[in-house]
C-alpha cells in the first residue's frame, strides 16, 4: 500500500532523516509547557520501532506536522524520554498513537484530520483492530469527541491529568462524516 497522500500543497510521507530538527521543534513547542517533552532520541526511538506507522506532513513545502505511531500491546503505552526501551515493531492488535503535532500557526485547517485518516487506513492494512493513545493536558474531551474511549488504565509519566483511551479501527475507508469528527488536534501527545 503507497502511505504516501498528496494534493496540490499538502503531501504526507513517512518520516525521513531530514525531518528530526522540525520534529524536534514541533515537538518541544507543544509539549514543553507540560513538562512532557521527550527529546530527539527518545522520539527517533519510537519511529525506528515502526516506521511504516510514522508519518511526515508537508504543506507548501514545509515540515507542518507530523504524528509517531507503533504497535504496543492493548491497554499498555511507552514511557516518554526512553531512547532505548523500545524495540522493532511488536507483534500486536493495538496500534499506539503517540504523538500528534501541528505546528501551531496552521491547526484548526484540518490537516490532523488528514494525518488521523491516513493513521487509520495504516492501521487497517497492517492488520491493527485497534488504535490507542494517551491523551494530556485536558484533551481526553477533545479525543472522545472522534470516537476515543477512556480505558482502564492510569497512565503514569504523562503528568496529572493523563487519560489511557483508545477506538476500534473502521472495517473500511472512514466515511467523510467520520474524517469530519477528526479535527486538527496538536493538543494531545496522543
Amino acid at each position: 500500500m503507497n502511505h504516501e497522500m498528496t494534493h496540490p500543497e499538502m503531501r504526507i510521507r513517512h518520516v525521513a532523516d531530514r525531518d528530526w530538527d522540525g520534529i524536534v521543534a514541533l515537538e518541544s513547542h507543544a509539549y514543553s509547557r507540560l513538562g512532557l517533552s521527550e527529546g530527539r532520541a527518545a522520539l527517533q526511538a519510537k519511529a525506528h520501532a515502526s516506521p511504516a506507522t510514522c508519518f511526515a506532513l508537508d504543506l507548501d513545502g514545509r515540515l507542518a506536522g507530523y504524528l509517531l505511531a507503533l504497535p504496543y500491546p492493548e491497554s499498555a503505552y511507552p514511557g516518554l524520554r526512553g531512547s532505548t526501551e523500545e524495540k522493532p515493531a511488536l507483534a500486536s492488535r493495538n496500534l499506539h498513537l503517540h504523538d500528534i503535532v501541528i505546528a501551531e500557526d496552521l491547526r484548526h485547517r484540518g490537516l490532523a484530520r488528514h494525518l488521523l485518516d491516513h493513521l487509520t487506513a495504516a492501521a487497517r492494512s497492517h492488520g491493527h483492530e485497534q488504535i490507542s493513545l494517551v491523551a494530556v493536558g485536558g484533551s481526553e474531551t477533545f479525543w472522545a469527541a472522534r470516537g476515543f474511549t477512556p480505558g482502564h488504565v492510569s497512565p503514569t509519566g504523562y503528568g496529572p491529568t493523563a487519560v489511557y483511551m483508545s477506538r476500534a479501527v473502521p472495517a473500511g475507508p472512514a466515511s467523510r462524516r467520520e474524517t469530519e469528527k477528526w479535527a486538527d488536534a496538536g493538543a494531545a501527545r496522543a
